[in-house]
């Protein structure tokens, strides 16, 4: 991992730590659950997080937040953002985000335990570069910072009908 990102990931996890913080993201998980649970065809449900709840120090090129719920024993599918650097947390149970590299997925097992290293519970994902979460034997939360804008953070998956091709969408229209 680049140092540019773990220096990000440092002060990410400083802040996520902060017990307002917690409160804020702890008030949201509850409602994305119950918007996954709303849609059982759903692997995978998310809501925003306003930037104010993380207050001062948010590094400048973090430009929305999200809060995603996956549910247990379910692979969320390949997809990949064009326009944003993700970080990404476990916050809550455990997964697997796995990260295409060449023509094979790595693993990234991640944990929510906060006695453990930045690299046990943090994944930095460039820009374009194909991932998926697969979440362990109970549901795993994730909180997420991303370097678009809310209403410009485009995912992108494969087209079911042809992998050569890929679908585009941004995560407030859904």
């Amino acid at each position: 991992m680049k140092k540019s990102s773990q220096k990000i990931l440092r002060i990410l996890d400083e802040i996520v730590r902060r017990k307002s913080v917690r409160a804020v993201i702890d008030s949201l998980v509850p409602r994305v659950e119950q918007k996954q649970k709303k849609d059982s065809e759903a692997l995978l449900a998310w809501e925003p997080v306003p930037l104010d709840t993380y207050g001062k120090g948010l590094p400048n090129r973090i430009r929305s937040s999200w809060v995603f719920v996956v549910r247990a024993q379910a692979e969320s599918g390949a997809e990949r953002h064009p326009n944003s650097h993700q970080y990404m947390m476990s916050y809550r149970g455990s997964g697997d985000l796995q990260v295409m590299t060449g023509e094979k997925w790595g693993s990234n097992l991640l944990v929510s335990d906060l006695g453990k290293g930045i690299e046990s519970r943090w994944i930095s994902i460039p820009p374009y570069t194909w991932h998926q979460a697969v979440a362990a034997k109970g549901v795993w939360v994730v909180v997420s910072f991303h370097t678009a804008l809310e209403d410009e953070l485009i995912e992108e998956r494969p087209d079911p009908a042809d992998t050569q091709l890929t679908r585009q969408r941004l995560y407030l229209d859904d």
